[in-house]
C-alpha cells in the first residue's frame, strides 16, 4: 500500500484530440493517495475521456501521466496499477457471481485456495455474502453493480476508476449505492476517482472535485468549497441553484466591490478576483440565501436589496420555489424550506429580493 501522503494520480498538460475536435485541453490535476475524488461536469465535457486517458485505453494527444510517480502513457492498462468500472454492468452472464469476481484472479493463476478466499472476502466487502452461486439475470440493478465492483476489486489495484458507475439506477438506489460507495473506499483505502454529471452523487462521495467542461478543468477543490465558494462562473451556474447577476464594477474599495447591474447598485465582497473599475463582473448567490422582501417589511442585519416582480410559487415538498423576474427581464428562483415562507404574494406584485452581502460571490465574466 502507497503512502497516503504521495500521489497517485498526476496529469500534466493532457490534451485528447480526436480530429479537429480537442475533447482536452492541456489539463492539468493531482489525486493524492487514499482520496475518493470525482470529475463532474456536463455530458461531453472531457470527463470519461480523462478517466480512460488515466486507465490508459486511449492515447494521449499531447502531455503526461503519472501514477504513483512513474510515466505511464506508453504502458496499456493491465500494465497500469488501475481497473475500471465501466457504466454498463458488464457482467458474463453464463458465469455465476463468484465466477464473475474470480474471473480477473484465474487469469493471473492463482492458487483455487487463494481465489476462494480473496472471491468469498469480495462478497463480504460489498454486502453478497451467500450469493455465490446466483446468476447476474437474478440480481437486481444494484446488485449487479456490487458484482462488477467486486470484481474489479479483487484485483486488488491502486487506483479503482469509475466511469458513471451508478448512471443505470433509479434515483433512491443511486443514494444507496454512493454511501455503499463511499463506505467501501474508506475500508480499501485505494484511490477511487468517479466520473458523474450527477452534483448530489458528486458531493456525497468525493473528498475532491473537479469540474470538467469543454475540455478544460474549471475548478478543482473540496465539495464545501465548490458548493459555498465557487471561484469560476460555470461552477456557481453548474453546481446548486445559484442566481447570477451580471453588472460592470463601478468602483473598488479594499475588500469590497461597488457593481452596477443597470438597474441598481449594489455592494459584494472582492473575494480574490481583484475586479479594477469599469470590469464586467457576475455576482452570485445561493437560492436558499434569497429572501423574499414584502412590500414595507424589514428584515434584520444590513441587506442588499435589488428590485424585483413576483411570477409564481412552485412548491417542491421540503422546499418551495418562488421564480421572480428583474427589471432587465432576467428571471431569479429564491429557494425556502416550505414551512418557512409564511407570506403570501400573488403574481404581478412588486417586491424586492434581499441578501446578506457576505453571501454574495464575484466572478469574473467568462466572455472578458
Amino acid at each position: 500500500m502507497v503512502n497516503a501522503a504521495d500521489s497517485a494520480v498526476e496529469v500534466i498538460d493532457l490534451a485528447k484530440n480526436y480530429g479537429p475536435v480537442r475533447a482536452l485541453r492541456s489539463i492539468n490535476l493531482t489525486v493524492e493517495s487514499g482520496q475518493y475524488y470525482a470529475l463532474l461536469g456536463p455530458s461531453g465535457g472531457g470527463k470519461t475521456t480523462l478517466l480512460r486517458l488515466i486507465g490508459g485505453f486511449i492515447k494521449p494527444s499531447g502531455g503526461r501521466i503519472l501514477l504513483h510517480g512513474h510515466d505511464v502513457n506508453g504502458l496499456a492498462p493491465n500494465h497500469r496499477p488501475t481497473t475500471m468500472v465501466f457504466q454498463s454492468f458488464a457482467l458474463f452472464p453464463h458465469m455465476s457471481v463468484e465466477k464473475n469476481i474470480a474471473y480477473g484472479l484465474k487469469l493471473q493463476r492463482l492458487p483455487k485456495s487463494e481465489i476462494r478466499e480473496k472471491t468469498g472476502a469480495m462478497l463480504e466487502l460489498v454486502g453478497l455474502a451467500g450469493y455465490n452461486s446466483r446468476m447476474p439475470h437474478e440480481l437486481s440493478g444494484g446488485q449487479q453493480q456490487r458484482v462488477q465492483l467486486a470484481r474489479s476489486l479483487v484485483l486488488e489495484s491502486d487506483i479503482l476508476l469509475l466511469d458513471e458507475p451508478l448512471a443505470s439506477l433509479d434515483a433512491k438506489l443511486r443514494k444507496e449505492m454512493c454511501l455503499e460507495l463511499k463506505r467501501i473506499q474508506e475500508k480499501v483505502g485505494i484511490t477511487f476517482i468517479h466520473v458523474t454529471h450527477n452534483q448530489e452523487e458528486a458531493m456525497t462521495v468525493a473528498d475532491r472535485i473537479a469540474i470538467i467542461a469543454g475540455g478544460d478543468l474549471i475548478e478543482e477543490g473540496t465539495p464545501r468549497d465548490i458548493y459555498e465558494r465557487p471561484v469560476e462562473r460555470f461552477t456557481a451556474e453548474f453546481i446548486g441553484e445559484n442566481s447570477l447577476l451580471d453588472g460592470r464594477v463601478a468602483s473598488a474599495n479594499g475588500d469590497r466591490v461597488s457593481v452596477d447591474l443597470g438597474f441598481a447598485k449594489i455592494e459584494a465582497p472582492a473575494g480574490n478576483i481583484s475586479p479594477a473599475a469599469g470590469a464586467a463582473v457576475t455576482l452570485s448567490v445561493r437560492s436558499e440565501l434569497l429572501r423574499l422582501i414584502v412590500p414595507g417589511g424589514e428584515l434584520g442585519g444590513a441587506m442588499q436589496t435589488i428590485p424585483a416582480t413576483y411570477v409564481e410559487e412552485i412548491y417542491l415538498g421540503l422546499t418551495t420555489s418562488h421564480l421572480v423576474t428583474l427589471p432587465n427581464g432576467d428571471e431569479m428562483a429564491v429557494r425556502h424550506l416550505s414551512e418557512g415562507q409564511s407570506a403570501h404574494f400573488h403574481p404581478g406584485q412588486d417586491i424586492r429580493i434581499g441578501w446578506h452581502m457576505v453571501d454574495a460571490r464575484l466572478h469574473r465574466t467568462q466572455t472578458e
